[in-house]
């Protein structure tokens, strides 16, 4: 059986790691800050935490990473001490990130030049995915490579998907955060609306989940919303990021406006106080609720 490394173990991290150890596999797992929930997780799966990106690499067939933004996998892979300075020669780097198609090409050629493989893997399902291993894997790159390390993700992910050459995975990832943000505005809405009827979210949420709007976001977060719980499966700075990436990718002068008023209420929330950012998408209900106070004032 291969052996794998994972490196960063935060909120999605630490579930998949533990999940691949649970399965049988040799997992040794890093991360940046230690001590986290994650790294915890990690450890009652039965992946053996290590100190040092080069201790849990040294010997790995597959290097799994899942970090943050680009600045984080450059620094993972290319950094003084990343994995292009001590993996051995052959294996395959699966990163799971949402970093977008350029940032991959880029980092894979460099990868590619030290006779290592890159696949970028960005995921969709949130923490309740990556704990109960029913995660989407959007994956780019080498076809042969990603049949090697294909036992592998469906030990982390229900919905395995080749996407095409390298970039790819992060073209569809990107495609499915537009969906992602553009769900939340509707859900809050249909939140709200509710409300102003006098009609209780949770039959909203139990009577629109069987029919055409039905969607993973009503299913997974509408009580959420209702309830005003906004602990994160995925925190409001990482939706951003992502949309940030969005706008990288298409011409200032053609900008999509559903993208742009997500944006718009991601972003009141994050800046409402130092909670914000870190709270779940399902948060953007704050920005709406802010809106309605200031309009009405006591």
């Amino acid at each position: 059986m291969m052996k794998t490394a994972f490196l960063g173990l935060g909120v999605m991290g630490g579930y998949m790691a533990a999940n691949l150890a649970k399965s049988g596999y040799d997992v040794k797992a890093w991360n940046r800050t230690p001590n986290r929930p994650g790294t915890q997780i990690a450890a009652s799966g039965g992946a053996n935490i290590v100190s040092s990106i080069n201790e849990a690499i040294e010997s790995a067939d597959i290097i799994c990473i899942c970090v943050g933004d680009v600045p984080d996998v450059e620094e993972v892979v290319l950094g003084k001490n990343g994995v292009v300075r001590s993996a051995k020669p052959g294996a395959i780097i699966v990163d799971f990130s949402t970093i977008g198609p350029e940032a991959v090409r880029r980092i894979a050629s460099q990868a590619q030049s030290r006779q290592l493989s890159f696949l970028d893997a960005p995921i969709s399902g949130g923490d309740i995915g990556a704990k109960n291993g029913t995660l989407t894997i959007m994956v780019g790159g080498d076809r042969e490579a990603f049949e090697t390390c294909k036992p592998i993700l469906e030990m982390m992910g229900k919905q395995i998907f080749y996407c095409g050459p390298s970039g790819s995975g992060q073209a569809v990832k990107l495609c499915n955060q537009v969906l992602c943000s553009l769900h939340m505005v509707g859900l809050c809405e249909a939140m709200l609306l509710a409300k102003r009827q006098g009609i209780d979210p949770q039959l909203v949420i139990e009577v629109c989940s069987t029919g055409a709007a039905g969607s993973w976001a009503l299913t997974n977060l509408g009580e959420k919303v209702a309830n005003s719980d906004f602990a994160p499966g995925f925190m409001i700075k990482h939706i951003l990021k992502d949309l940030r990436l969005v706008h990288e990718v298409l011409p200032s002068e053609n900008p999509l406006p559903g993208v742009q008023l997500a944006d718009e209420l991601f972003k009141i929330v994050s800046h409402l106080d130092t909670e914000g950012a870190s709270q779940g998408t399902q948060a953007m209900i704050r920005a709406y609720l802010e809106s309605a106070v200031e309009n009405n004032p006591q």
